[in-house]
């Protein structure tokens, strides 16, 4: 029988509560991981947890300048650099699916394209005065991509192994061009100065406003390796990084929907090589010197490594896996103190270096064996452990 009220009249708590609720869910706290829009979908920092990282860690990587002693801010300053190529790497092989093995190519353009642009022209080896980052930072990536550009028409016809191996054999042409290009190189064993630091006349590569050095080059590596970062989460999330997904899952069903092969590979060939350059110019601006020898295959195997070990196809794998390649010799070398067996000679066997190359093989296999998506997967799964636990489901 009816009251001859109206709900609302006859149970005003019962009318309240949807009204309550449907506020709740209009705020952006009232239903956590949850999207009401694709603007949330899409956001770079889709939950507040990731936000609460990534500000947490820039935040803690710049109170490290002013807590940590030079040495070690010179070792994270050049983690931070090779963080950067790992990246570029990471695209054409981890979201594009080229494999590519001759990173160290693209790495030796850029950083002699750098050393170049900056150098004395009035010194022994080629050098055209141009010190400002602004100018021979983005030439450096142009020129390395442009290199890319060219070696990416092979990837339109080759795949896999083959691939592989071309990519391998510019290790070995670009170290021979490099040897004997005693203008531009300095020759092998004599080498020449890295690219000068200078950011609106100010020069990075000295004591500055900044503090010492060391603090100043940390500071300027970090905030790059946060925009080139950025950068490159964004691509991945874009039309771009979607298409270079579905060429890496499987290239002839990407062509049937309408990614153009070509363009892809060849866009993701020059974004790779641009990285790589940048940080090939940037790399050796730390200690201030290089020579050809530098640029070998050990170099792309370390790549491959960190991309490997940090996390196929994940921004934040490349960067803990270039730092934990970078911050590893620094624990070899800590191990003829405890293993006597191991010495420091480099003259006698086994001695650290070839310690550190085993270590590098080694990982991989373990890692491809047992935790194939890098230190990355050992995230997702502490972090889905603390997510459910109590629970096991």
């Amino acid at each position: 029988m009816s009251t001859g009220a109206p709900p609302e009249t006859a149970r005003p708590e019962a009318a309240g509560r949807p009204a309550a609720a449907r506020r709740r869910a209009r705020r952006p706290g009232g239903r956590p991981l949850l999207y009401t829009s694709y603007a949330q979908d899409m956001a770079l920092l889709d939950t507040r947890a990731k936000k609460i990282w990534f500000y947490g860690i820039v935040l803690a990587a710049l109170l490290a300048s002013q807590v940590l002693v030079d040495d070690m801010l010179s070792l994270l300053a050049m983690a931070y650099v090779v963080a950067i190529g790992a990246i570029g790497l990471n695209i054409v092989t981890g979201y594009a699916g080229q494999v590519s093995l001759g990173h160290a190519f693209f790495l030796a353009i850029g950083a002699y394209t750098g050393a170049a642009i900056s150098g004395d022209p009035d010194g022994r080896v080629l050098g055209l005065g141009v010190t400002s980052i602004l100018v021979w930072l983005p030439a450096a990536g142009l020129a390395a991509a442009l290199a890319g550009v060219i070696v990416a028409p092979l990837a339109t016809r080759l795949r896999g192994l083959y691939l592989a191996i071309v990519t391998l054999g510019l290790v070995f042409l670009g170290e021979h061009i490099f040897k004997e290009w005693d203008q531009l190189t300095g020759g092998p064993g004599v080498g020449r100065p890295a690219a000068v630091v200078e950011l609106f006349g100010l020069r990075l590569d000295r004591p500055g406003p900044l503090g010492s050095k060391e603090q100043q080059l940390y500071l300027l590596m970090l905030v790059l390796l946060v925009v080139f970062a950025v950068a490159a989460r964004n691509l991945a999330r874009s039309r771009i990084g979607r298409g270079f997904a579905a060429i890496r899952d499987r290239d002839i069903a990407a062509e049937v929907i309408g990614v153009p092969l070509t363009r892809y590979k060849l866009l993701a060939f020059a974004i790779s090589s641009f990285y790589a350059g940048c940080a090939g110019a940037l790399l050796y601006t730390v200690t201030g010197f290089f020579d050809p020898g530098s640029f070998n295959l050990l170099m792309s195997v370390q790549f491959i490594a960190m991309v490997l070990i940090g996390g196929v196809a994940t921004i934040s794998g490349s960067i803990a896996g270039a730092l934990f390649i970078t911050l590893l010799p620094r624990l070899t070398r800590e191990l003829p103190a405890l293993v006597p067996v191991i010495s420091a000679d480099t003259t006698q066997t086994p001695n650290v270096f070839q310690v550190e190359t085993v270590l590098y093989g080694l990982l991989i296999v373990l890692f491809l064996v047992f935790e194939p998506r890098g230190l990355f997967g050992v995230w997702i799964r502490v972090r889905n452990y603390w997510k459910s636990w109590p629970f096991s489901y």
